[in-house]
């Protein structure tokens, strides 16, 4: 049995028999949801590369005691994925940030696009990008990784289009492509997938962002929808790196 990783802060990397605490949700979820026990093995991470290898040694009414036995410092992932989710009606953009964090996004933009039928106004849009952020460690937990994606902060398509040069290579997914993702020759080290809504990506949007350096391509015959588009490009480069072998 794997052992299970919850996320702590830590003010510094422990040492090797060092006893640490894990407290608030993250032990509340450890007791009451995984009814851990003492002597269960357990991991701990930052979130930021850091692995931390234990067992438990006590177990408090809101808190956990665990004794490390090993720490790792994991390197940044040389592909540094980012997935550009543009809102998207009920859950199928949330749909789409979880699965695509399984498969090793680095960092994931909300984007309000011209066809976007959910609407963030500012209130919303702080709630929402705390509400993405959460969905991303759980995701990331759930895959044992100890480089969690972090969530930006809701972008419209202009401030994105002018962002585009942080990246190495940008795809925008867009059916009607004369190419596929699938024959790009190769990738970069950072690429990023932009995903439209429901409704599609709007023509003077793929006008500006192709004008800003994207490249639109296309996943093959079927139409998919948001919250599965962006999940199957990204499956496309990670194969391609050979991430899956």
């Amino acid at each position: 049995m794997v052992e299970p990783l919850f996320k702590k802060h830590f003010v510094a990397t422990p040492a090797i028999d060092s006893i640490v605490e894990l407290g608030a949700e993250e032990a509340k979820h450890a007791i009451a949801v995984r009814r851990m026990r003492v002597d269960e093995a357990i991991q701990l991470t930052n979130g930021l590369g850091l692995r931390v290898q234990g067992f438990i040694t006590e177990v408090k009414a809101k808190s956990l005691m665990v004794r490390v036995t090993k720490v790792t410092e994991e390197p940044r992932p040389r592909l540094e994925l980012t997935l550009i989710q543009a809102l998207a009606k009920g859950d199928r953009d949330e749909l789409s940030i979880q699965a695509s964090t399984e498969l090793g996004v680095m960092q994931v933009l909300p984007w309000q696009a011209e066809r976007s039928i959910s609407r963030w106004d500012a209130a919303k849009a702080a709630k929402g990008q705390v509400r993405w952020q959460v969905i991303c460690d759980e995701a990331a937990k759930q895959s044992l990784r100890v480089w969690h994606p972090q969530v930006k902060a809701l972008v419209d398509s202009a401030t994105l289009a002018s962002g585009f040069s942080d990246f190495d290579q940008v795809f925008v997914l867009d059916p009607t492509a004369p190419t596929g993702l699938a024959s790009q020759q190769s990738f970069a080290q950072r690429v990023a997938v932009v995903v439209g809504p429901e409704g599609g990506i709007d023509d003077s949007e793929l006008a500006l962002f192709e004008a800003a350096g994207a490249k639109r391509v296309s996943l093959g015959e079927s139409i998919l929808r948001t919250s599965t588009a962006g999940v199957v490009a990204i499956s496309i480069i990670q194969a391609a790196q050979g991430t899956f072998d």
